[in-house]
């Protein structure tokens, strides 16, 4: 069983219920949520996070009207189907490149929010429209 943490940003401008499913449909693209996983509780979230507890309840009925997650009375919301690529897809390669990228730049003395402003900002100049575009 895989546990997401979300991660909110306040100041990105993207809706808080967005970010709670764009971070669950990473966890899936990524592996590390699964079919049968169950998301944290709502009241959960709202500890870790601060959001109130509505805004991600909004957020899983967006992830059930996608057909990623099913809400369970009294049980839970449990995912229920993955994003991820089977095996070592095309991807794989890049997301090796990456890892070591990621390694050399905590090795080189690089904290978490340099490399996430310098990832941020190569991001945007080759997704210049947002990552749709």
């Amino acid at each position: 069983m895989s546990v997401v943490v979300f991660r909110i940003d306040r100041r990105s401008g993207v809706a808080t219920y967005l970010q709670i499913v764009r971070q669950v449909e990473q966890a899936l693209r990524m592996g590390a949520l699964e079919e049968g996983d169950r998301l944290p509780t709502a009241a959960q979230v709202a500890a870790t996070t601060k959001v109130n507890p509505n805004t991600t309840l909004k957020a899983y009925r967006e992830l059930e009207r996608a057909g990623l997650a099913e809400v369970r009375q009294g049980a839970g919301t449990f995912i229920t189907r993955t994003l991820a690529e089977p095996g070592p897809g095309p991807a794989w390669p890049l997301r090796t490149a990456l890892d070591e990228w990621l390694h050399q730049a905590r090795d080189e003395g690089l904290g978490a929010e340099e490399v996430q402003a310098l990832f941020r900002a190569s991001f945007e100049t080759a997704y210049p429209c947002g990552p749709e575009g």
